[in-house]
């Protein structure tokens, strides 16, 4: 009998419904992303300075504060953004809030219609209205009309250390590429490394996204590619005409 029931349930019976699984998939393209940023941005600065010196204090001291720069100020600049977003979340609960306060009956009608936009019927949408503000009345409005769960605001704290943390980890890879192999075995152990972190990264986030694999992994791969190769060539023009 088990069985049978377990055949009838059909594919979606494991089938994971969190709540929260769109917000962690949020988190994991912005590490993706944050890690891109690391090796992009530290590649292309490393890879300028070999082009003009060739002292590996030098390179190292120039990686560690690229590195140091851009995941701090990935890290400030994420707890600004998110700091902004969850006080408009919270400003707009608190008006929600006052609102079931002062005109309940209007937010049933409100909540109401809402339900009714979705495809579901007056009487259904009532009965279905009046059972969620029984319930929860804030976080039914919360979820059907504003588009926000009350019980995982963003946290501005989280934020800004998976930015500071995932830059990190993505800068660190050009820079021991630049630092660690031979004098001349720097620049192409750097590049290949580079191209093969950014092969990764653009597969993750395209199957995060569920978007299209190839383009994904052709645009972040030429994108570093063009980036090394410019600042190269302004790292040797520096160093031919001695500004360096």
């Amino acid at each position: 009998m088990d069985d049978q029931t377990d055949a009838q349930a059909g594919p979606h019976k494991n089938e994971p419904h969190h709540d929260g699984l769109g917000t962690r998939l949020n988190w994991l393209r912005a590490a993706v992303l944050g890690a891109n940023d690391g090796i992009v941005s530290t590649a292309g600065l490393v890879v300028g300075v070999a082009g003009a010196t060739d002292s590996r204090s030098t390179l190292l001291t120039a990686g560690m504060a690229g590195l140091l720069a851009g995941s701090l100020s990935m890290a400030a600049g994420e707890y600004v953004s998110v700091s902004t977003q969850r006080d408009s979340e919270q400003a707009a609960l608190a008006l929600e809030r006052e609102e079931l306060a002062t005109t309940p009956q209007a937010e049933l009608d409100e909540l109401t219609g809402l339900l009714e936009d979705r495809g579901i019927s007056q009487e259904l949408a009532r009965e279905v209205a009046e059972q969620l503000t029984a319930r929860d009345a804030l976080g039914a409005h919360a979820r059907v009309e504003l588009g926000i769960n009350p019980d995982e605001l963003t946290n501005p704290w989280h934020a800004a250390g998976a930015s500071f943390v995932s830059f990190t980890i993505g800068a660190l890879l050009p820079l021991l590429a630049i630092v660690l192999p031979p004098t001349s075995w720097r620049l192409a152990v750097t590049v290949v490394s580079v191209l093969l972190a950014l092969v990764g990264c653009g597969w993750a986030s395209a199957r995060l996204g569920s978007a299209p694999i190839g383009p994904a992994i052709l645009r972040n791969a030429a994108g570093g590619a063009i980036a090394m190769a410019i600042t190269y060539a302004v790292g040797e023009l520096l160093g031919a005409t001695g500004a360096v």
